[in-house]
């Protein structure tokens, strides 16, 4: 696990926060004080509240009670509760709050594909791709951790995957999967990964001894057997399964037998239904 640094939550202050709060200023607060609980609506896993709490403390709040990334909190439970002058109080609302909302989504939908692979295949992984929000990387793989998914791709430094795109260097496909051999070569220490969409040219990378073959978007009988074909004749190489799986259909891809997961759907799944109670005191 990892915390996003301070100067990234600095940054984050900043686009929200450049100058000071128009509207409090506007009121006569005469040092006023307030505390504020931001709470769940739904059972949702927690993640990112060691940022919110830091943010919180940023703009000059103490922070009185949060719950820890990776924890599952039921409807109506507090999770982060902070209090402070009224105006840094109103400075530190929205910034926490929506923050837990969008990384609580993520974790938590995360979380219930997780569980519903697990009931069908535990050997089976889910792995989120690199397809996150655009300037938000960070946060977005700490949100997915947190919900129990593992990371398929961090960036294009980290790992090796052919695409179809990759191929149009070559005249032939014969002629990419002879090259395939000497890439193998080169990378002692890591995995070739190849993405594949037909059941005759997943049974060609095989024969050229790639580690992972990844289908994208292949329908389930084609799937099925890739699958069945790999467990007699290649058991050691790895299959995944990509391209348009979520919670409502990731059921489908596990019952027939794949060693993974990929997908971005947990990016793109929402907000938590979290809200905050704020009073003077």
């Amino acid at each position: 696990m990892f915390n996003l640094s301070i100067s990234e939550l600095e940054k984050y202050i900043q686009d929200d926060l450049p100058y000071f709060d128009l509207t409090t200023s506007l009121q006569n607060c005469n040092n006023a004080k307030a505390q504020i609980e931001v709470f769940t609506r739904e059972d949702i896993i927690v993640s990112c509240s060691e940022e919110a709490a830091k943010i919180a403390e940023l703009l000059d709040c103490k922070v009185e009670f949060f719950i820890k990334s990776k924890n599952k909190v039921e409807k109506g439970n507090t999770i982060l509760k902070f209090s402070g002058l009224y105006e840094d109080v109103h400075k530190a609302w929205r910034l926490t709050q929506v923050l837990l909302e969008y990384s609580c989504k993520i974790s938590t939908y995360a979380d219930q594909m997780k569980e519903k692979i697990e009931k069908i295949n535990p050997s089976c992984e889910l792995l989120t791709t690199r397809k996150t929000f655009p300037f938000s990387k960070r946060f977005c793989i700490k949100a997915t951790i947190c919900g129990g998914a593992t990371i398929h791709r961090l960036n294009l430094s980290e790992t090796i995957l052919f695409f179809d795109g990759h191929r149009i260097l070559y005249k032939n496909n014969e002629e990419f999967y002879e090259d395939l051999k000497r890439i193998k070569t080169k990378i002692p220490e890591k995995k070739l990964n190849v993405e594949s969409y037909t059941f005759e040219d997943s049974k060609n990378l095989m024969k050229y001894a790639v580690d992972v073959i990844q289908l994208d978007k292949i329908n389930l009988e084609e799937l099925e057997k890739v699958v069945n074909y790999k467990n007699q004749n290649f058991p050691n190489i790895k299959i995944t399964a990509a391209g348009g799986i979520n919670l409502s259909n990731v059921e489908e891809y596990v019952k027939k037998g794949v060693d993974g997961i990929v997908t971005s759907s947990v990016y793109n799944c929402g907000m938590a239904d979290i809200s905050s109670k704020l009073k003077l005191i």
